[in-house]
């Protein structure tokens, strides 16, 4: 891309343009920031996310539930959220807009360390690296702690908030979970659904939204299975690209390449399941479409953690809009939030180890959909002098297959159009285009990432043959299209390359 182009205008542009998202919303009143429209490809690409996260879930033995989005304020005090879900907020002392503190710092001098910051520490690194109200240039007031908790009330007079997150109803649900697992532990649950935080000012548009589809799964399980956990020995070999707190001091970053089980015997995971949910984590985020080269594993600084967590550890995605984007935390919580609920409800939160009643801890895996959806579009995008394109991989491309008639014909749109409802009948989304030049018509899919583009012409009412053409390399073969759906498939799937054709 040539430099004087911004890379995240770019991506909105292109974005909004064809359909992928849209906003702030609602546009025609002005727009709310933190709000965002998903048009009709970008819901497509959220769907086939949504498809890969559910079934990496499901294959690594999780089971789905599905909680309510709103709770009674009971609940939320429980959590801890009432009185700990902040985020730390300056006010210009001139115009009085409000801000978001650590995000102002990192937007003005992306280098600056600030992980861990105390409130006043981080006034104290506002005045030193001179940040200033970007609106009008003027001074910052103090930090201080904002709760992000979007309260409402049901029916008359019960208060009660939008949760920020999956997991608290998760847990809500843990005696219920007993009996379903025939009260043997370890249990494997994981939500996908809304989620609402009342951000300060978003300003990094589709990475910090107010509402958002969130991702979390938990394990419940107890101290011995955490230590020798069964399915360790399966990934012990694998290698993750990690970057421990010890690393992070200083300028270097250094990013160390390891196998699990050399993890666990330089500390870097203290428990065998925790390690396993990391390197799921990162699983996950593959299966999406991110390669090795574009991710790693950070891990949070002791005084980074939350006060409940032992231990946590971030996937993070790497941008052209924005550097590195933190895109899911792991967490090992700990028995905090089944004793919380415990103290709270009165109930019976426990089994029983030996005859004592004993809390589980929870392993957590937690994210949001919204951020790598648009992490997956900054890294797709492509351009050089001929054409602009989206290089999704084809398993979570929005439209796999689009059918174009050479010309409007009668007998070849007719040919063309039996072809396209066999392409959709088979399950691939696929997108049928009869209007303008058929150079046109490629480049049209370029743009929002379709990988295949199937053409029919005179040949093909002849020897029953149609033009396969791939995205990335601008190649073309022939098929037979009794063979077509056959090997659209297994292109799709990955499990056949085109050059192989």
């Amino acid at each position: 891309m040539s430099d004087d182009k911004d890379h995240q205008e770019v991506i909105y542009g292109l974005c909004k343009k064809r359909g992928f998202f849209w906003g702030p919303s609602p546009e025609i009143y002005g727009g709310a920031a933190g709000l965002y429209d998903l048009g009709p490809l970008g819901k497509l690409l959220k769907n086939r996310l949504e498809s890969q996260i559910r079934g990496s879930f499901v294959k690594a033995n999780f089971w789905e539930v599905e909680c309510p989005t709103v709770s009674p304020e009971i609940v939320w005090k429980a959590s801890g959220h009432l009185d700990g879900f902040i985020d730390p907020v300056t006010v210009c002392t001139k115009c009085d807009q409000s801000y978001r503190a650590d995000t102002l710092i990192e937007e003005q001098v992306p280098d600056a360390k600030i992980k861990g910051l105390s409130l006043d520490e981080m006034t104290e690194k506002m005045e030193e690296l001179g940040i200033v109200c970007p609106s009008c240039k003027a001074e910052l007031g103090p930090v201080t702690q904002y709760n992000l908790m979007l309260k409402t009330q049901l029916g008359l007079d019960q208060t009660a908030y939008m949760r920020p997150e999956t997991a608290t109803t998760t847990y809500l649900l843990f005696k219920r979970f007993l009996t379903f697992f025939r009260r043997k532990l370890p249990a494997q649950v994981f939500q996908i659904g809304k989620a609402y935080r009342n951000e300060i000012s978003p300003r990094q548009g589709m990475l910090r939204l107010r509402e958002f589809t969130q991702v979390e799964g938990q394990i419940f399980i107890l101290e011995a299975d955490e230590i020798d956990w069964e399915f360790f020995p399966a990934i012990a070999d694998d290698t993750l690209p990690l970057l421990p707190y010890q690393n992070q001091e200083g300028e270097s970053d250094e990013v160390v390449e390891v196998s699990m089980k050399e993890a666990l015997e330089k500390g870097y995971f203290q428990k065998q399941a925790y390690g396993w949910c990391v390197h799921l984590a990162y699983q996950i985020f593959r299966s999406m479409g991110f390669t090795d080269d574009m991710m790693r594993l950070r891990q949070h600084l002791p005084n980074e953690r939350a006060h409940y967590a032992k231990d946590a550890w971030d996937v993070e995605v790497y941008t052209e809009s924005f550097g590195w984007v933190e895109c899911c935390g792991v967490h090992d919580r700990g028995n905090y939030d089944l004793t919380r609920h415990k103290e709270f409800s009165k109930e019976k939160l426990y089994v029983k180890v030996d005859k004592k009643p004993v809390v589980p801890d929870v392993l957590e895996i937690a994210f949001g959909v919204e951020r790598p959806l648009y992490c997956l579009i900054d890294n797709a995008y492509e351009e050089d002098d001929e054409r602009s394109w989206l290089r999704f991989p084809p398993s979570v491309a929005p439209i796999q297959v689009a059918v174009f008639p050479l010309m409007g014909k009668d007998e070849l749109e007719s040919k063309a159009k039996e072809i396209y409802e066999d392409i959709l009948e088979s399950g691939l989304i696929t997108y049928y285009d009869r209007s303008g030049s058929i150079g046109r018509r490629y480049r049209r899919q370029d743009e929002i990432g379709t990988p295949y583009c199937i053409t029919i012409d005179y040949d093909t009412l002849e020897d029953t043959t149609v033009t396969i053409r791939d995205r990335d390399s601008m190649d073309q073969v022939r098929v037979k299209y009794t063979e077509l759906v056959d090997t659209l498939r297994l292109l799709v799937r990955g499990e056949k390359r085109f050059s192989d054709l």
